[in-house]
């Protein structure tokens, strides 16, 4: 072992786990803390500690992926990689060919394409988190499947019994199977030859960059309302009912009507709504219209029920955060302008891996097309988890 081996410091993604580690000791002490003088939690500090709980996770799967390793077949990945850019940038698609990454076409033959590499994947996956606020708040899910199925246990009741009573069979409601179909996304950036042929550009970075806002927009309006078919389906497109009538399938919901003088107290029976499990991790979601509504309310006080976030936090109301998103329907009799609860564990976004693109240097020359799709599927994996308000 050499003196440069012995003095090597930590890698960054070990220096990166014990300062999150240690952020997450410390507000889990915190609250301890306010349990223990309050007997109960902030729901700021229990979004802290599930956000830095989200962050260990994620390192440890980061720290755990096979490239991380030295691995077998790094000189066939150097070869995808080398064949993979000759394609985008000149149209030689011999070396794809010979290994075998051709994709296979589920409808016509302009459909076609060739399978992204992973690198190409990754790069439209963390600009898309970015972009879309859902992503942001809900589960994702990779899956190789072109529909993703979720078991999910509907609950068994229970019974007191003696200690020699006979133990009859209790009721079961089973198991549900919730499917997700993934919907195809596509979009189709162009670019000049010269942009190409430039040895400096990352053709990787600026074809992720392109797809990025269309996929985004397209997937966020899917997410809150999409039917369904051909698409993900959204969380507002399932029926929602008044919560004393809310069964499993459908989205409970409480009244609104923010010109009466009781707008404060509505806003406490939405939060009071989904069970106690679920608002530790709750949140408001409305577009910006709704947000100005909102900011002007004030409780029997004259106390703003919104907070302004700071150091980085979200605005909260009620404690709760607020993320915006704009494909939320504005107030108006009959919409659903306001859901509240714990999306990540309410809602499932299903990516499918293995992005395809199909280069198209004649349809519009002198531009050079990138057909470009993703599979993408969502829908409600908790019905118990996502509450509406319904003006």
């Amino acid at each position: 072992m050499t003196k440069e081996t012995k003095m090597a410091g930590p890698k960054p993604e070990v220096a990166e786990m014990m300062a999150a580690f240690e952020a997450f000791r410390q507000a889990n002490d915190a609250r301890l803390g306010e349990i223990e003088a309050k007997g109960a939690s902030d729901p700021l500090t229990d979004e802290r500690l599930s956000r830095i709980d989200r962050q260990l996770e994620a390192l440890s799967l980061k720290m755990a992926r096979p490239e991380a390793l030295p691995a077998q077949g790094t000189r066939e990945d150097d070869a995808r990689s080398e064949a993979w850019g000759r394609y985008l940038r000149t149209g030689d698609d011999s070396g794809i060919s010979r290994l075998d990454t051709k994709g296979l076409n589920t409808g016509s033959d302009a459909q076609g394409g060739y399978v992204a590499p992973p690198e190409l994947d990754r790069l439209i996956e963390a600009r898309l988190m970015a972009a879309s606020p859902m992503r942001a708040i809900a589960t994702v899910r990779q899956t190789s499947a072109g529909v993703f199925r979720k078991p999910v246990g509907l609950g068994a009741a229970a019974s007191w019994v003696g200690e020699t009573a006979a133990r009859p069979e209790t009721a079961t409601n089973g198991l549900a199977l919730l499917e997700f179909p993934a919907g195809e996304l596509y979009a189709m950036p162009a670019a000049t030859q010269a942009l190409l042929e430039d040895s400096y550009a990352d053709v990787d970075a600026w074809l992720a960059d392109e797809v990025e806002s269309a996929f985004a927009a397209q997937e966020s309006a899917a997410f809150v309302s999409g039917d369904g078919s051909g698409k993900p389906r959204g969380f507002l497109d399932y029926e929602i009912v008044a919560e004393g009538s809310h069964v499993w399938g459908k989205i409970g919901s409480v009244a609104g009507d923010f010109t009466a003088d009781d707008a404060a107290d509505q806003i406490i029976d939405l939060i009071y709504t989904p069970k106690s499990q679920f608002r530790a991790g709750a949140r408001f979601v409305m577009n910006r219209r709704t947000v100005s509504a909102v900011r002007k309310l004030k409780d029997g006080d004259g106390r703003y029920l919104w907070q302004p976030g700071n150091g980085g936090e979200p605005a909260t109301v009620m404690g709760y955060p607020v993320t915006e998103v704009e494909d939320m329907p504005d107030i108006g009799t009959g919409n659903a302008a306001i859901a509240f609860g714990d999306f990540r564990r309410g809602y499932l976004i299903a990516d499918r891996q293995g992005a395809r693109v199909l280069r198209d240097p004649y349809s519009a020359k002198p531009y050079v097309l990138f057909y470009t799709t993703k599979r993408v599927g969502g829908g409600v994996q908790n019905f118990d988890a996502i509450k509406a308000m319904v003006f």
